[in-house]
């Protein structure tokens, strides 16, 4: 099915990298000629395309690539990975152009030619305008690199018209952006401001909160920065700690993105792998209840277990293990963690996994989980997939029940998506980080630590009561009230305090490595970082006792995985071909190629000192 979409994406890519002298004029029209719409309302439109085309970053870029090299999934649907999954091909963006930074380029023109009066009550609005496209522009440099900034969306302002901009490098991009925000800083925090009220899409007219999400971009900065300049990285993250701003420190902070109400994220199903055996089990063994939000409970509650006894047919020995039965052999409850804990299971990850017969408990499950009784046949899933409630809320759930059993149907349960586009929880997570490798701030690295957990599972709990998860408040197919009280999947009594009693987030020793394991648990549920946490940080550590990294063994190889997205080639047609051709030059990228060996050593700038996938943290 993913093939389905590859002309159209591959257009798109044509049109944006590859745009004529026309087309750039196009998009850079006079302001003058432009409508005078309200300010605010431009503002709100910008915040709106903060997030877009989720269905292709979903689809292809995190489902196709990210999870799986970042092993949280598989790459394949429903099933285990092949030698192809470090091989890329679709890839999705978001759109920058032609109006997102346009529109932001003619917020800031019309601001600056207001009368000293007005622009002093319009400054915070301004200054809105840098955190809102920064953190835009950061999810496509993450995976490709230098891309159009500096110059970009400058026709209408410059004489002749700027039609061909150059492609600013990381660094240039960084300096740029860190520039922007320490001046942005200031702006959100001026007095007598205009009140956006609702058409602040996010924080309802509180600039201040605005001002602290600036500062939790600088801190991505500075994560970024953190095995290239560390001295740099550690000072960036000192300016936050002691900024007049603050810092997001508690749930209201948080950056929850919601398009409005009717917004349920993408119609189309995006086809989430299943959960990595590694990362599933590390969150079942200590009961992590984030585990309940970013992965899906398998089909075998206790009228399935039942049914497959009635049917004579064997369970799959990872849910058979915790089956209670009675004196008559049948099913009478569940050992172990219980409910819902035994309801998660992940696969392997490694190419030739798929291949070895003992697997067929993972792999063969449409052949090996199905029965019927009454002329009515079933397929069970014994292992989660992703949670796809977490990136669309559109569609109906059907529980599991037995062949010929009631139908249950959870529908018409639509709830609009919010997504996670920054947090407290991420800002806390990194503060742990930066405390252990040395910065001057204030605070304990484990109380921060435990700070950014707790925020963590409170906002996936918050999503997943507001998404209205199926099993959220209990699991209907039990008609036995204390067993569907236990399989509720929502936040528990005294689970967080129970939680971070357990080694594994005790940072007295392997604390790095244990802050990176978070920081990747809490991006999972996010749109972005998961994959530069990966990188960056060499977590999951092969050999590590905490979350081992599993080999991407095919033919016995461990696989090479990319560390970028591929490059498209350059037109010789486009009037920008020599600013596009002298970018791919100075990364010293070779265009057009797919070649996973490449695209590991040919390495972003940020990402050239950081460790292998499996090495661990490089501090």
């Amino acid at each position: 099915m993913k093939k389905i979409f590859q002309f159209i994406l591959t257009m798109s890519v044509l049109f944006v990298v590859g745009c004529d002298k026309d087309d750039f004029a196009d998009k850079n029209s006079n302001p003058s000629e432009l409508s005078q719409a309200d300010t605010r309302f431009q503002v709100t439109q910008t915040i709106n395309q903060m997030y877009n085309d989720d269905y292709t970053i979903w689809f292809y870029n995190n489902f196709d690539y990210i999870y799986p090299w970042s092993q949280i999934t598989t790459a394949s649907a429903g099933g285990g990975n092949s030698e192809l999954m470090v091989e890329m091909d679709n890839a999705g963006g978001h759109s920058t152009y032609p109006t997102f930074f346009a529109n932001i380029r003619d917020i800031r023109s019309k601001i600056d030619a207001l009368p000293e009066e007005d622009k002093a009550q319009s400054l915070g609005m301004k200054g809105m305008t840098y955190p809102i496209s920064i953190q835009t522009f950061m999810t496509q440099t993450d995976v490709s690199g230098s891309l159009v900034y500096s110059e970009g969306a400058m026709a209408p302002y410059t004489t002749p018209a700027l039609i061909t901009p150059i492609y600013d490098n990381q660094e240039l991009l960084f300096n740029t952006w860190l520039e922007e925000l320490n001046a942005a800083i200031p702006l959100l925090m001026a007095e007598d401001q205009i009140d956006m009220g609702a058409q602040d899409l996010i924080y309802n007219g509180d600039y201040m909160k605005w001002a602290k999400f600036a500062n939790l971009l600088k801190l991505r900065i500075a994560a970024r920065l953190v095995n290239k300049d560390k001295a740099r990285a550690i000072q960036i993250v000192e300016e936050v700690v002691n900024s007049a701003a603050g810092y997001m420190d508690e749930l209201g902070d948080d950056f929850i993105y919601q398009k409005g109400i009717e917004y349920y994220g993408t119609g189309n199903g995006q086809q989430p792998g299943i959960g990595a055996k590694n990362l599933v089990d590390f969150m079942v063994d200590n009961k992590d209840p984030r585990v309940r939000v970013l992965f899906e409970k398998n089909d075998f509650n206790g009228e399935v277990v039942q049914a497959f006894i009635d049917a004579g047919k064997p369970l799959p020995p990872y849910v058979d293990q915790y089956v209670v039965k009675d004196g008559s052999g049948n099913f009478s409850g569940w050992s172990g963690p219980g409910e819902p804990w035994v309801r998660y299971f992940g696969v392997p990850l490694a190419p030739d996994a798929v291949l070895a017969s003992e697997n067929d408990i993972y792999f063969s499950q449409g052949i090996r989980n199905r029965i019927s009784e009454g002329g009515v046949e079933k397929t069970y899933t014994s292992t989660s997939d992703f949670s796809e409630r977490l990136t669309r809320t559109r569609f109906s759930f059907t529980y599991p029940t037995k062949p010929g059993g009631r139908f249950l149907e959870l529908k018409d349960n639509y709830p609009p998506l919010k997504v996670i586009l920054g947090s407290a929880a991420e800002t806390n997570l990194y503060l742990a980080e930066f405390k252990l490798l040395g910065a001057n701030i204030a605070g304990d690295a484990q109380e921060y630590f435990n700070k950014g957990v707790e925020l963590s599972i409170m906002r996936m709990d918050k999503i997943a009561e507001e998404h209205r998860y199926p099993y959220y408040d209990n699991d209907p197919v039990y008609d036995d009230a204390s067993i569907a009280s236990a399989g509720a999947t929502k936040l528990q009594a005294n689970e967080i305090t129970a939680l971070l009693a357990r080694p594994a987030y005790d940072l007295s020793t392997d604390g790095l490595e244990k802050v990176y394991i978070q920081q990747l648990i809490n991006h999972a549920g996010t749109p972005h970082d998961t994959w530069t946490t990966a990188r960056r940080s060499g977590v999951p550590k092969t050999g590590s006792a905490v979350w081992p990294r599993e080999p991407f063994l095919s033919g016995g190889v461990d696989l090479t995985v990319p560390r970028r997205f591929k490059s498209s080639e350059p037109l010789e047609s486009s009037k920008n071909y020599a600013n596009e051709q002298a970018a791919l030059d100075e990364e010293g990228f070779t265009p057009g190629s797919n070649d996973p060996v490449l695209l590991n050593t040919q390495r972003l700038w940020f990402d050239k000192e950081n460790p292998q996938y499996g090495a661990g943290p490089n501090n």
